[in-house]
């Protein structure tokens, strides 16, 4: 609703990992360069880590769209699955019939659909996104897909995105063999306090111009200390100042405005940031879902009522229609009314002419000695 308000063709904020909005932070320019590269030259193995909120899904998003025109894609986002189910989601991903199937006559059928492939020229690539949450034993069957190869070149190639912890996983030592194909490996760090600015000034750029609003000073002190530049988290309060400052009818993002938007979407916890390293990786992400979930609920309260402004809107439009359309059938009625005194007036007219026409008549008759009928 406020994109209208400050001239904007759509939200800037999205939580959405849409690619028309890619940011490229050093950080991320490095990891986009990796990625491009191990897709361009079919390097096997490639691994993308980064805090929960970084950009992972974006920059994968981006490299998809932009690089893979040849590519055959197989796009993994649920993992918390066994090994079996892996396959079977990797077959169903490439277009393979995957129900009733045991696991070899899966990777039967998986093989044979890769040489076929790369027979035609073109590049079957699998993505698995939170790749963190698969057991040793899936990561293990990833590795033994990536045994699928040809004379000179692999039939496959496999990008495995996930959290920081999921080098901590794959340095296990029963996973060695996996860790040893690994060709490319990047990670993403949090946005600096000049890179945070320049981050929400490029969104705003995107869908409209980037002095739409004007952020007073401090104000982008105060969101990189709440985001501790994690992209989603800046995306959180970003999209919760615009609202606020459509609802107070201001183009500036003022200090109180920002600390007000800060205590709506914080706890109470002791002086403590969410980028403060003494905080273990699990509470960073429990708070980073508690804070989502309740800009969610508060996104909804308000959405709820600009839903109910926009229907007594809506109610006030068709009401002024109504009081339209019946003044003009009473301007209509008037007019009707002022056409039938003017015939009766008319009429009367005509009644009263014949009348003074007869009795001249009749005045004449008698004159000339003649008998008048009365």
């Amino acid at each position: 609703m406020y994109t209208d308000f400050f001239g904007l063709s759509a939200k800037p904020f999205e939580l959405l990992p849409n690619p028309k909005f890619i940011y490229l932070s050093k950080g991320h320019r490095k990891a986009l360069s990796y990625l491009q590269y191990g897709v361009q030259e079919r390097a096997g193995f490639t691994l993308l880590t980064g805090e929960v909120g970084s950009g992972k899904t974006t920059l994968i998003r981006d490299i998809v769209n932009k690089n893979c025109a040849d590519a055959t894609l197989a796009m993994i986002f649920n993992t918390r699955i066994d090994p079996r189910q892996l396959i079977a989601m990797v077959n169903e991903e490439f277009g393979l019939d995957a129900e009733g199937k045991d696991k070899p006559q899966l990777l039967r059928e998986l093989n044979d659909f890769l040489i076929d492939e790369g027979s035609t020229g073109r590049q079957p690539i699998i993505i698995i996104d939170e790749a963190q949450n698969l057991s040793a034993e899936a990561l293990e069957e990833v590795r033994l897909l990536s045994n699928l190869e040809a004379d000179n070149f692999k039939l496959v190639q496999i990008i495995l995105v996930g959290q920081p912890e999921l080098k901590q996983l794959i340095s296990q030592p029963e996973l060695r063999q996996l860790r040893q194909r690994i060709s490319l490996c990047c990670h993403l760090e949090p946005l600096s306090r000049e890179e945070t600015e320049e981050y929400i000034l490029h969104r705003l750029a995107t869908v409209g111009r980037r002095d739409c609003v004007t952020f007073m000073d401090g104000t982008m002190d105060l969101i990189f200390d709440f985001s501790g530049g994690i992209p989603r988290l800046i995306n959180v309060i970003c999209d919760f100042l615009l609202l606020s400052a459509f609802v107070e009818e201001t183009f500036q993002i003022s200090l109180d405005l920002v600390s007000e938007a800060v205590k709506e979407l914080s706890f109470e916890e002791p002086e403590s940031s969410p980028a403060d390293e003494s905080l273990t990786q699990a509470s960073k992400d429990e708070r980073l879902l508690q804070i989502e979930q309740k800009y969610d609920k508060l996104h909804v309260s308000r959405s709820e009522k600009e839903s109910i402004l926009e229907r007594l809107e809506s109610q006030g439009n068709i009401l002024k229609y109504l009081i339209n359309q019946q003044q003009k059938q009473f301007n209509h009625s008037e007019e009707r009314l002022a056409e039938i005194s003017a015939q009766i007036d008319y009429l009367r007219q005509e009644i009263q002419d014949e009348c003074k026409s007869s009795a001249t008549h009749e005045k004449l008759l008698l004159g000339n000695g003649k008998p008048g009928f009365l």
